[in-house]
This record gives structure tokens, C-alpha cells and sequence, in this order.
């Protein structure tokens, strides 16, 4: 769980690999420094052929250059930031930190500098004295950085200039919540009912507030197994917790009259139950479906607002809700109930059902368009092409979703021009769901 918390950190640190690339350029101009070419050797044309002067003048010239180059990048997505928050959604500014082309060409840029800053304590001088004898390869590392350096300013213009557009922003949305779904998705049982604590349950803490990333549920069942008991995890994975709530309940269900838990027993398993929910303080990807549908909801609501008025880019929005609906609809949702190694549930985990998805994906974009018929389309075709995926329980959920828009499109559309062929066109919808 520590390491998993690590790496989701890491993977939305702007700082994290720029260091790392510093520390390498250093390694590698150190290893470069102490390489001797002979003059007769065939690698002999790598060497720079300058003076130490001219060198040390190179070097500079490198590391100031690098100093404007980085400022502009910065600068540049600070305003790719910006924009993604205004017009977007604010939730999509995670996507932009954890942009790997972005983090690599920053990364190059201040490895360029670093590598050229360091060269100027060895080439010219020696023992604190004025040399012709300088590392002439590590000078060569230099110029090949520079190179490097001003063909990544190319790409990061042009990838900076297409990460905003909002075709690839929603794509990658979507991408990053389909492999979600690949990858990290737990399927539930709809026929799952969820106990209620017992008189007597122990309530295990939540130790800060956040949102939960993620749920491992292995150990806490092993713990449980250990001292004959079962347990409820309380919230699900996305939904905030306050500090000093319960994360779960455990209670006593093994027969042979165990005596009440022990204190260390107890102090055991609010450990391992803080290794089984994290709780961070923003919303991720891991195991989080819903918040991907959320990002791309985000993106139609605002969309179809009065002050925007694009309900083109909500349709956009929608058809990628669409696709990971589809893939949604072929798993099964809900609660689950862990056993042990002996076939017994220990555990009883929540989670979100179908009918949630569909509501989080498109209900907003219902309420807030269902008066622009071309929005009305794209919610019936959406519905249409879901249907086809899953069983009956997925297909009446979208049915009832298509009966409420209609439901709508009836009271708030007032040209009957408008209004007639949605409700025609809804009603083929229903007929090819039943």
C-alpha cells in the first residue's frame, strides 16, 4: 500500500523526474570527464576542438540558455494549467502534472543545465590554476545536450499545443478510465445485501480525512480470519472520510465463545485496516471509475452552461461517456463479500452499481440539456448503443434513464417541431431495449 501510495505520487510530481535526470546528467558527466581518447583513436571526432576558453564560453553559453528555455516552458504550462481549469474542468489538472512528454522535456532541460553548470568547475582549471587540459568528450555531452534540448522545445511546443484541445484532453479521460476498468476493476454481486453492524461491533477509525483511493482487502481478511472475526468496510472507493469516522466495523462471528478482543488484537487490526483503505486528500485513477466518468461529466456540464452554450463539445463529452458505459456494462457492479481461505465471508466491501454510473455519467447532461435537441440525440444514441451491452438488469437501468429524458424532453421543449421527433426517436430507443 506504501509503495502503491508512493508511486501515485510520484507519477503527479512536476519535481520528481527533472531530479532524477539531474542527478543522472551528473553521473554521466562525471563518467565522461574522466574518459581519455587518444588523438589517434577512430572516436577521435567527438572530442571538441576548442580551447578551454572556448569551452568554458560554450558551457556558459549553454547553461544561460537553459535558464530562458525552462522559464518558457514553465511559463507555458502554468497557461495549458490555467486553461484546462477554466474551460475544462478542474479535476482535469492532475492529467496535465502526470503528462509524461511534459515532465520529459523538463527533465531534459534542466539536465542540460545542470550538466554544463557542473563542467565549469573542471574544464579550464585545475588545482586552482588556468589548464589547456579538459575533459574535451563531457564538452561534446554538452553541445549533444543542447541538440537534444532544442528538438524536445519543438515537440513540447506541438504535444502542448494538442494536449489542449478538448478532443485529446476527453480522450485521454477516457483512455486513462478504460484501463481502469482493464485493469483494476473488482467485479461486485448485485445480490450482495450489506449487514448492518451488530450490537457490540468495534468501530476501526479513520486516522485523517480525505478521499479513498483505494481498498486492499487481502490483509484485512487474513487479520480477520486470525481472530475469528467479520467486518464491514464502510465507504467506497472516491467517497471522502473525516478523521475519527469509522473506515469499518468489525465483530465477533466464530462459534466456541472467543472472549472479547484483546487490546493488542484491536491495535492490530487498526493497523492493518489503514493499510487496506488509503486515504488521500485528492481523488485518483487506481481504482476510482467513477471519477474518470466524473472528469468527462464535468466537461459536458459546463459545457451546456449559459455562459458557454457549446453543446457540440457536450456531445463530444458524451460519446466518450458512452464507450466506458459500454465497456461498464458487460461487469457486474455492486457490493462484495470476501471469504477466507476457508470459503467463510469475512468481509463485506460497498460499492458503486450500474444505475450510479449511468446517473453520474449522464444525469447532469439531462437536466442541463435536455432542451437542445441535439443534445437529446446524443443521450438516445448513447442509450441505444449501451443497451446492446450487459444483461436485462443493465438494460432496464438504461431504460429507465431513457424514460425519465423523455419525460423531460416533454415538459421542457415547447416547439412541437423540436419536441415530436425526440419523443418518436426515444420511443424506437425503448422499443429495441425491450
Amino acid at each position: 500500500m506504501r509503495r502503491e501510495a508512493v508511486r501515485e505520487y510520484l507519477a503527479s510530481a512536476l519535481w520528481a523526474m527533472p531530479t532524477a535526470a539531474v542527478v543522472l546528467a551528473l553521473i554521466v558527466g562525471a563518467g565522461l570527464s574522466s574518459v581519455l581518447v587518444d588523438p589517434a583513436s577512430p572516436l577521435a571526432f567527438l572530442l571538441f576542438e576548442g580551447t578551454a576558453d572556448d569551452a568554458r564560453n560554450l558551457l556558459v553559453s549553454i547553461a544561460s540558455t537553459m535558464v530562458t528555455v525552462i522559464a518558457l516552458v514553465l511559463g507555458l504550462t502554468v497557461v495549458a494549467l490555467q486553461l484546462a481549469s477554466t474551460q475544462f474542468s478542474p479535476r482535469l489538472l492532475r492529467n496535465f502534472l502526470r503528462d509524461i512528454p511534459n515532465q520529459l522535456t523538463l527533465s531534459i532541460f534542466v539536465a542540460t543545465f545542470a550538466y554544463s553548470t557542473a563542467g565549469l568547475y573542471t574544464v579550464g582549471i585545475a588545482s586552482g590554476q588556468r589548464t589547456e587540459t579538459y575533459p574535451r568528450l563531457a564538452v561534446s555531452g554538452a553541445l549533444l545536450l543542447l541538440f537534444v534540448s532544442m528538438v524536445m522545445l519543438v515537440f513540447f511546443v506541438h504535444h502542448l499545443a494538442h494536449s489542449i484541445q478538448i478532443d485529446q484532453v476527453m480522450k485521454g479521460v477516457e483512455k486513462a478510465t478504460l484501463r481502469v476498468l482493464e485493469h483494476s476493476f473488482v467485479e461486485g454481486d448485485p445480490q450482495v445485501r450489506l449487514p448492518s453492524p451488530p450490537d457490540g461491533a468495534i468501530a476501526l477509525p479513520a486516522t485523517r480525512s480525505g478521499y479513498v483511493q483505494a481498498i486492499h482487502v487481502r490483509p484485512f481478511v487474513e487479520a480477520l480470519e486470525a481472530l475469528g472475526m467479520s467486518a464491514l468496510i464502510v465507504p467506497i472507493v472516491g467517497r471522502h472520510v473525516v478523521a475519527g469516522t469509522p473506515l469499518a466495523w468489525v465483530w465477533n462471528t466464530d462459534d466456541g465463545g472467543r472472549p472479547p478482543l484483546a487490546p493488542r488484537s484491536l491495535a492490530e487490526l487498526r493497523r492493518v485496516i489503514l493499510q487496506t483503505v488509503r486515504v488521500g486528500y485528492e481523488r485518483t485513477l487506481e481504482q476510482d471509475v467513477a471519477f474518470g466518468i466524473r472528469q468527462l461529466a464535468d466537461v459536458a456540464s459546463k459545457a451546456l452552461s449559459p455562459a458557454v452554450n457549446d453543446p457540440y463539445t457536450a456531445n463530444q463529452a458524451v460519446d466518450h461517456l458512452a464507450s466506458i458505459l459500454a465497456a461498464s456494462a458487460v461487469r457486474q457492479h455492486g457490493p462484495r463479500a470476501v471469504e477466507d481461505g476457508q470459503g467463510r465471508v469475512r468481509l463485506y466491501v460497498p460499492a458503486r452499481d450500474f444505475d450510479y454510473l449511468v446517473e453520474l455519467a449522464l444525469g447532469q447532461v439531462r437536466r442541463y440539456g435536455a432542451n437542445e435537441p441535439r443534445v437529446v440525440r446524443a443521450l438516445l444514441r448513447v442509450c441505444r448503443d449501451v443497451g446492446g451491452f450487459g444483461g436485462e438488469a443493465h438494460r432496464a437501468v438504461v431504460r429507465r434513464y431513457v424514460e425519465t429524458l423523455l419525460d423531460d424532453v416533454q415538459r421542457v421543449v415547447p416547439q412541437a417541431a423540436d419536441r415530436e421527433p425526440l419523443l418518436a426517436e426515444g420511443a424506437a430507443v425503448l422499443a429495441a431495449l425491450a
